[in-house]
């Protein structure tokens, strides 16, 4: 009996140091992640003809932009039933293992997703798993439990999504086939998934079905969108959440609402909250945001560009560009319509966010998650109410940030004790930066309201 006992315990002991193991192995990002920024892809509105085709005709812009993952929204059969609008939502899918027709079709698809690897890019999809169309294929095909039913046995929806009818978590098969239908598009060859109103899905159902993708697709990428601890955490192995605290602190600058001191206590509790490994996605807009909320303009005003510069430099920060921010798009996109761009000719807003992306490119210090270097801040003398100014810093590289958080010109003295170059600095030319200047010791500066300098060593 003891020789029994002895042998399980041996056996239990190899077991759990083999599951440690394969959990840290599971848990850690893949190495492209960490230096990347994700650039949201509204096909619909991307080209006149609102087509993959038309998506792949702009990825030398996109290369020339240096953006690195191109997230497509989603891109499946949209239903028929309950349709909003005259094309619907994209949100509101009816088969999730065909093409909306809308934009073409599966050959289509696979000769963007060809094009945009060979190209350098990485491809993800969005995943809607919370809910399917009214008239999804799943509704007929499976048992009624497969759909979350009121008391009379309709099928249910939440918040106003009434073309759409929410999936039962409880029910297992629910899970296998969500499972099966993302394996669908990853042998296909996508790098991963944006998963939309993850934080509304169990936790339970992320937990059980990313370890076997990560298993069998150990280079995908999985972005959540919630911002929820229990899928920040490790074990939840999803590789990125959304910073939507800091989304919603931001749009409060313009107005006086939020303060630098708002922002060193969102930082201080993010640092404590969620673990170092993290990427917290951050942004000044999106789709949601744009079309319902309103452009980065019109909801940030003055401060957006200062705005994006924190989202490119604070910790764990994977930044974001949604269709149309690097030229300026000053104007809501309809989502249920066409209505496409058509001038994507460069201006000073393309400017800024080469500028902002070779930034992080360059400097191992902004890289995501536990890769990058730890905040520090810098104190200024007088000025604290206004200024955030901090120190990131890796093995060979540091970047310091400076940053008026105010309308006001400040003006201050900046204690340096290196020697460091100037990398950007607000100014005409939205940050085209042509100075050779090198800065030392205790150095005056000035920054114009919502202005910035960044600096390299």
């Amino acid at each position: 009996m003891k020789l029994r006992y002895f042998i399980l315990a041996i056996v239990s002991s190899v077991l759990s140091i083999s599951g440690c193991a394969q959990q840290q192995e599971i848990a850690h990002h893949p190495d492209w992640t960490y230096n990347s920024v994700v650039y949201e892809v509204n096909v619909r509105q991307y080209s006149p003809e609102g087509t993959f085709s038309g998506v792949q005709a702009q990825l030398p812009r996109l290369k020339g932009l240096g953006v690195d993952v191109l997230w497509l929204m989603p891109i499946y059969e949209i239903g028929q039933q309950g349709r909003k609008g005259t094309l619907g939502s994209y949100y509101a899918i009816s088969n999730y293992e065909k093409v909306n027709p809308e934009f073409g079709t599966m050959a289509d698809f696979d000769s963007l997703l060809s094009a945009a690897h060979r190209m350098g890019f990485k491809l993800i999809l969005d995943w809607v798993a919370n809910q399917t169309a009214p008239d999804n294929i799943w509704m007929t095909q499976r048992p009624a439990n497969f759909y979350e039913r009121d008391s009379l046995g309709n099928a249910t929806y939440e918040y106003d999504w009434d073309d759409t009818r929410s999936l039962n978590y409880e029910n297992q098969a629910v899970w296998a086939a969500q499972d099966s239908s993302m394996r669908f598009w990853l042998s296909k060859g996508v790098d991963g998934f944006r998963c939309d109103a993850a934080g509304e899905v169990p936790a339970k159902f992320w937990r059980y079905i990313l370890p076997g993708l990560k298993k069998d697709y150990p280079q995908a990428y999985f972005l959540a969108e919630a911002e929820k601890p229990e899928l920040d955490s490790p074990d939840s192995l999803f590789d990125a959440s959304y910073a939507w605290e800091l989304h919603h602190l931001m749009n409060g600058f313009v107005n006086g609402e939020k303060t630098v001191k708002d922002l060193r206590e969102y930082i201080t509790k993010d640092s404590t909250s969620t673990p170092s490994s993290a990427f917290r996605l951050t942004f000044t807009s999106n789709h949601d945001e744009n079309s319902w909320h309103g452009t980065e303009f019109e909801r940030m005003g003055a401060s957006a560009d200062l705005c994006s510069v924190l989202c490119f430099t604070l910790p764990k920060s994977q930044p974001l560009i949604y269709t149309g921010q690097e030229i300026g798009l000053n104007r809501r996109l309809k989502f249920f319509e066409k209505d496409p761009i058509v001038d994507w000719s460069s201006n000073i807003h393309t400017l800024f966010f080469k500028r902002l992306i070779s930034l992080k490119h360059n400097n191992p210090a902004l890289l995501s998650g536990e890769k990058g270097g730890k905040m520090t801040y810098i104190p200024i003398t007088g000025v604290s109410d206004d200024i955030l100014a901090f120190s990131r810093k890796v093995k060979g590289n540091e970047v310091i940030v400076v940053a008026n958080v105010s309308p006001k010109i400040v003006s201050f003295v900046l204690p340096l004790k290196h020697r460091y170059s100037v990398a950007f600095r607000n100014g005409e030319g939205y940050g085209e930066e042509k100075s050779n200047d090198k800065y030392k010791g205790d150095v005056s500066v000035t920054l114009q309201p919502w202005g910035w300098l960044v600096l390299t060593k």
